[in-house]
């Protein structure tokens, strides 16, 4: 196997839950050595426990990384992080505003020991500003940006979208220390990221930011509808709780789905000749169109219109995508890690380079490598440390 895109590259990280250990884990995948600092009480985790039955690992996005268990708290582990940042490249984190700053590791802190390091703190909020030193999570940013408001049905109260902006974020954080390593490259210098999740979640409500701005309209929930599409929705198939989402846009699209649906007459039926007039008659529309594809299975469904040329897709189960999917199966899409274990599917990142998935490491189970072999330390000094609690 060829050299990977980012073999050579240190990165050192201190994270929490999801949008930190997403950002560096696109950076380990590709070959960077990703090192986590954690402690018992400091891992890159989502809520205690996890999912019933899902291992620690898959949760924690810290494939492919190592693992040491370091108190930095402590005056003398705060010494062995300023060593190990001595020799780092790249160092993540996304605790809330200021909390590293407190603790001696600050980007001005850092910068005196590397001049050089490219520095990203992703956070809720930024470093600045009012509610900069806010800590919460990817669940309260997507209300935040915008999200549960527009999701949901237009008599009902806003809706649930999870923890959307942590995977918005990692995406700008990723782009963001691309830039930073090629300017590090030509000029030498490094980089202080001030990246604010709340800010990349609102990035992406674009147009309804501007439909207010030009018109004083604030968007609101629409349920399955678009206002530039009919039908725009998901429609009841054969089997239990099986759906396949149609969507029409144009009238060409529209004359194709009534050749589709042995109905081409339909298409210049005055209740549906246009957009205008579909939108008016949707509700009846719908329920013409479940009939239609209640007799007949989601794949069925989705071929017949994507053979049409008409937009359409299975509403698939997990069941579907990891046991079923022939696109996913063909693209390797989940992987076995190594070590294997008795649960050792992975869905690994949407792009192809050199890769290779290694199970998540068990917490500071690089400490030899890191301690003794990146810093130098003998037996007889890491021995000291653990006996101090500064090595765990």
């Amino acid at each position: 196997m060829g050299n990977k895109m980012f073999e050579g590259l240190r990165v050192v990280e201190v994270t929490v839950y999801v949008t930190g250990p997403l950002t560096s884990q696109a950076l380990a995948d590709c070959g960077a050595e990703t090192i986590m600092i954690q402690t018992g009480s400091r891992r890159p985790m989502g809520p205690p426990g996890g999912p019933a039955g899902m291992p620690d690992g898959m949760y924690q996005n810290s494939t492919n990384k190592l693992s040491i268990s370091l108190n930095f708290a402590s005056p003398k582990g705060l010494e062995l992080a300023y060593k190990l940042l001595a020799k780092t490249d790249v160092f993540v984190e996304n605790l809330a505003g200021g909390t590293l700053i407190k603790r001696g590791l600050g980007y001005e802190a850092v910068k005196k020991i590397k001049p050089d390091i490219i520095y990203l703190s992703t956070c809720m909020m930024g470093q600045t500003g009012p509610y900069a030193s806010h800590a919460a999570s990817g669940h309260k940013l997507s209300a935040l940006s915008g999200f549960n408001h527009m999701s949901g049905w237009p008599d009902r109260e806003p809706g649930w979208v999870g923890t959307y902006t942590d995977f918005v974020a990692p995406r700008y954080n990723i782009l963001a220390i691309l830039a930073a390593l090629e300017y590090r490259r030509r000029t030498g210098k490094g980089q202080f990221l001030d990246m604010s999740q709340y800010e990349g979640g609102i990035q992406f409500m674009g147009p309804a930011l501007l439909d207010y701005a030009v018109n004083k309209r604030v968007a609101d929930r629409m349920g399955n509808e678009n206002p530039y599409a009919a039908p725009h929705n998901a429609y009841r198939c054969r089997g239990e709780d099986r759906w396949c989402a149609i969507a029409v846009f144009t009238d060409e699209e529209w004359r194709s789905f009534c050749r589709v649906i042995n109905n081409p007459a339909l298409a210049d039926d005055h209740m549906f000749a246009t957009l205008v007039a579909r939108k008016e008659n949707e509700r009846y529309l719908d329920a013409m169109i479940n009939a239609w594809t209640e007799t007949r299975t989601p794949e069925e469904v989705m071929a017949l219109m994507q053979a049409g040329r008409v937009a359409a897709g299975v509403v698939e189960t997990v069941e579907d995508q990891v046991e079923y999917d022939p696109q996913l199966k063909h693209r390797h899409t989940f992987w076995e890690v190594e070590p294997p274990d008795a649960r050792n599917e992975l869905n690994i990142p949407d792009y192809r380079l050199s890769l290779r998935i290694r199970q998540s490491p068990p917490l500071g189970e690089h400490n030899d490598h890191v301690f003794k072999g990146i810093l130098g330390m003998s037996d007889a000094e890491v021995a000291e440390m653990v006996k101090a609690g500064v090595i765990g």
